[in-house]
């Protein structure tokens, strides 16, 4: 728990924007102008959080954060062309041409069309000696972070030569992480190699653009990762698999709010005892890697930490999966040990247990309170109700699997949650100034940190909901359009941190 000098809690505010959902002229946000300018604003409305979603590479055809491609890696879409510009890489000119409209929704196939072609020219530019003083930089990037990024650039080059067939249909001697490559797949993984620094040099920029602010970006790391990601390529033994690479149980969560039928994620279960021997190494150098991008982070799925929902890779659904024990304290005490600040925010929703939240308790790791939660049957005693908060916690409105709360109570409220919203409030609530109501009261509250989803900033509808657990339809794909964020609603933040001391 932050406290100031005289032992008080520190009471911040944030709001939670993915990278993605920035405004910009190339079908999606980045790290250039538009993080910055986003930046400003956190700063003038009196934020001191900046909470995203995970960075790592994305497969463009789902578009999930939460299915990495590389726990390693960073996503190379979200490098800014503008910056790349500035450094003399690309030709303004060359920018023209890839402008996409900027609307409400990402179109992450135009995107990492038009960004991939920006990457390339920018690299030939680099390689036929443009920015010289960058190789210097270049070679120290890739001697630190050799121990992931040449396995990972090894692996980009192989899907290259295969066209994205997932690893377990290579050729026998590709599967092995010790492929050698020929000069042409070579060449692929040393450009691969100059895309994650660009991607890494950015991204620190943005950071110290930020601590010059006093904002802390809050980052998410995803308690699995994808079948296909180079990691589980590079480490099989980490992972249930069986002589082939294909899974013999996989990931998800069992039947709960967002889904009757459970979640079955398609994820690789890990394989702890192999995980324990190593000493945790392969997890400590992810979250690493991530603390090197981030001042705060969200262990997602914490109750896995715990016990994980394992569920036989034939099943159809999560219905049909048990409980099994998780690495518990052995591994957040590793964690702890190599990252003593304890940076650790326990994502302690869904299905969760005593068991939970004492592993959580003990290594004393604030928790996440959602109001969206709190009204139902047991809203007296619920732990989502505002009168029931710790001070050592993070409240929210809602996160990226909610509706905004202007769709929740158009849409999903049920009549005893809307019953109870009006009693526990003292009035009826306007459906279209829900979101001023719940904002309000998070920030009124006494959680030490008061998180707003960018659309409940504005008071936006359904159909700006980030994502919808387990259901089909559009994701991820919310954008702010440019000017959105107004200097009405900045001034109106401003005002709610000072009148609530935060």
């Amino acid at each position: 728990m932050a406290l100031t000098p005289s032992g008080k809690t520190v009471r911040r505010a944030g709001i939670l924007l993915h990278i993605t959902s920035l405004p910009g002229p190339f079908g999606m946000g980045d790290l250039g102008p538009a993080a910055r300018k986003f930046a400003d604003q956190l700063y003038d409305s009196g934020q001191q959080i900046w909470q995203v979603l995970p960075v790592n590479p994305i497969d463009i055809s789902n578009a999930s954060p939460y299915s990495a491609l590389s726990a390693m890696a960073g996503n190379i879409l979200l490098i800014s062309p503008e910056l790349l510009v500035e450094e003399g890489l690309l030709d303004r000119s060359t920018l023209i041409k890839y402008h996409l409209p900027q609307t409400d929704t990402v179109d992450f196939k135009a995107a990492a069309r038009y960004k991939l072609a920006m990457l390339e020219s920018a690299w030939l530019n680099f390689n036929n000696g443009g920015s010289p003083e960058l190789a210097a930089e270049f070679k120290e990037f890739c001697d630190r972070e050799a121990a992931w990024l040449k396995s990972y650039t090894t692996y980009k080059a192989l899907s290259a030569k295969y066209g994205g067939k997932p690893w377990q249909e290579w050729d026998a001697a590709d599967r092995k992480k010790e492929a050698v490559l020929s000069s042409e797949y070579a060449a692929i993984s040393l450009k691969e190699q100059w895309w994650q620094f660009i991607f890494d040099r950015q991204w620190q920029q943005l950071k110290m653009y930020c601590d010059q602010r006093n904002i802390s970006l809050f980052g998410d790391l995803p308690f699995y990762i994808s079948h296909t990601a180079a990691d589980v390529w590079s480490h099989r033994e980490l992972f249930l698999l069986d002589n082939k690479g294909n899974m013999t149980s996989v990931a998800g969560v069992p039947p709960d709010y967002f889904n009757e039928n459970g979640q079955r994620w398609n994820m690789p279960i890990y394989n702890w005892q192999e995980l324990k021997k190593t000493k945790y190494e392969w997890w400590l150098q992810r979250i690493k890697r991530n603390m090197h991008w981030f001042h705060l982070l969200r262990l997602d799925h914490f109750r896995a930490f715990a016990a994980f929902w394992e569920v036989p890779a034939s099943s159809p659904d999560a219905k049909t999966g048990t409980w099994q024990p998780g690495p518990g304290g052995d591994l957040l005490k590793a964690m702890i040990t190599a990252f003593p600040g304890n940076p650790f925010v326990a994502e302690d929703l869904g299905d969760i247990d005593k068991t939970v939240t004492d592993l959580r308790d003990r290594f004393s790791l604030p928790g996440m309170k959602v109001l969206q939660f709190a009204f139902g049957d047991d809203m007296p005693a619920s732990t989502h109700i505002p009168h029931q908060y710790p001070q050592h916690c993070y409240a929210y409105t809602g996160t990226h699997d909610n509706n905004t709360s202007t769709g929740w109570l158009q849409e999903d409220a049920s009549a005893v949650e809307q019953n109870h919203l009006k009693l526990y409030c003292g009035i009826i609530p306007g459906k279209k100034k829900i979101h001023l109501l719940l904002g309000r009261m998070i920030y009124a509250s006494v959680a030490s940190n008061a998180i707003l989803p960018m659309q409940d900033v504005l008071g936006l509808g359904s159909a700006a909901r980030m994502n919808k657990p387990a259901a089909d339809g559009q994701h991820w794909a919310w954008r702010m359009l440019p000017g959105q964020f107004s200097k009405k609603t900045i001034t109106r933040l401003k005002k709610w941190t000072q009148l609530y001391n935060r």
